[in-house]
């Protein structure tokens, strides 16, 4: 593959591109907001589609054997977990597959524990659906973003759900065997479900193992709920096509109550016919782009150390994500988005989207062609001049 290859998305309704004006006011930026990568996605997702597309009736679509094998015999062959196939639930995406469980699983009122600094919607989804928040906040230590169980303990008493983002965006964590059986001690402690947002799964660098959270032990499996995709591994996301992996039969009747109570039960033609072939034929492409974003992550790291000694960041174990830390400017975050906006012309997604811990800092989407991020850094580095910071 020829990720190089610079793909013009804007006119194609592409949110990061063509919500530039309206979200930056700056329709010229460099995208690098937005967490879906401007690579094509493997050439057999594309056959598959448009073997599909060319079939002029797109009516009400079954997910046959085929759809569920294909994603079972993934996660047992790239991660080593087995699950039955009556585990598993489809949706329209991991957001709105979290939002299903929590309004099947819990009542008005009932407490959610969430990890900040962390993606929004795990802000926006309880709240939404009047579950009170509390935050366990992720403990910056010199090596590295740490959970701190001290103060998950306090939290998850009374609480009924802890929302664990794993790997974690924005910080770029793969949590280790030791720190997801301590989270499960906990949560078995106080009796809380977990809903592991593993989305992020297949991308982990070298060095590192993603450990799906229900194969810790049967007792894990029963109370967690494991939402995954192959949206962000093969760029898929606007095909709306998730999977929520439930092995408690109980727990996994009432979310499927819930999705035929909103009407949210029916399959996306084409995001079936993406998955299925993703999963199947998808594995040679995944494994070069893991070289090459691994490759990209180095690149602009020893570009921050070299030129721009202003702007720290660690390397992500997992996602295509980079936490950057801005602090050492001493500015605050809306002088820091509009610096970064108007005089560097870059669209960077802003810390406080994540919550507390996030005063300071951007986050940088690396899925995109090389010279597009030499480019970024380029315009980091030449703004920063512009403000005698460098």
């Amino acid at each position: 593959m020829n990720f190089d290859e610079k793909i013009e998305r804007t006119g194609t309704r592409s949110e990061k591109w063509d919500g530039l004006g309206q979200v930056f006011g700056a329709p010229e930026a460099l995208a690098l907001w937005v967490a879906d990568m401007d690579f094509s996605s493997p050439p057999a997702v594309t056959e598959a589609l448009v073997h599909r597309a060319g079939h002029p009736v797109y009516g009400y679509t079954l997910w046959e054997e085929s759809y569920y094998d294909a994603a079972r015999d993934w996660y047992r062959r790239r991660q080593g977990w087995s699950f039955p196939r009556e585990a598993v639930l489809s949706s329209a995406g991991v957001v709105n597959g979290l939002s299903m469980a929590l309004r099947a699983l819990t009542e008005p009122g009932d407490p959610v524990v969430i990890q900040p600094p962390v993606y929004g919607p795990f802000y926006s989804i309880p709240r939404l659906n009047d579950r009170p928040l509390r935050e366990n906040t992720l403990r910056e230590t010199p090596r590295g973003w740490t959970m701190d169980f001290e103060d998950l303990d306090r939290q998850l008493a009374g609480a009924k759900v802890l929302m664990l983002c794993s790997p974690h965006n924005p910080v770029g964590r793969v949590w280790t065997r030791e720190e997801l059986e301590e989270t499960i001690r906990l949560c078995q402690r106080h009796n809380v479900l977990v809903f592991a947002d593993e989305i992020h799964s297949d991308l982990v660098f070298a060095g590192h193992r993603h450990l799906p959270l229900a194969t810790l032990s049967a007792e894990a499996a029963d109370r967690v709920v494991t939402f995954v995709a192959p949206s962000k591994t093969f760029n898929l996301a606007g095909l709306s096509t998730a999977l929520m992996v439930v092995t408690n039969e109980d727990l996994r009747d009432r979310i499927r109550e819930e999705l035929a109570r909103t009407g949210m039960h029916m399959g996306n033609t084409f995001g079936i016919e993406g998955l299925e072939a993703a999963y199947r034929d998808g594995e040679p492409w995944l494994e070069e782009l893991l070289t090459y974003l691994e490759e990209s992550a180095d690149m602009v790291l020893k570009t921050l150390e070299e030129r721009l000694p202003g702007i720290r960041a660690r390397k992500p174990e997992g996602t295509y994500l980079l936490w950057m830390d801005f602090r050492s400017l001493g500015i605050s975050q809306g002088e820091l988005i509009r610096w970064v906006v108007r005089d560097c012309g870059l669209a960077l997604s802003s810390g406080t989207f994540f919550g507390d811990g996030g005063e300071g800092f951007l986050r940088m989407n690396l899925a995109c062609p090389r010279p597009m991020l030499r480019e970024a850094l380029a315009r980091l580095e030449h703004g920063m001049e512009e403000r005698g910071w460098k």
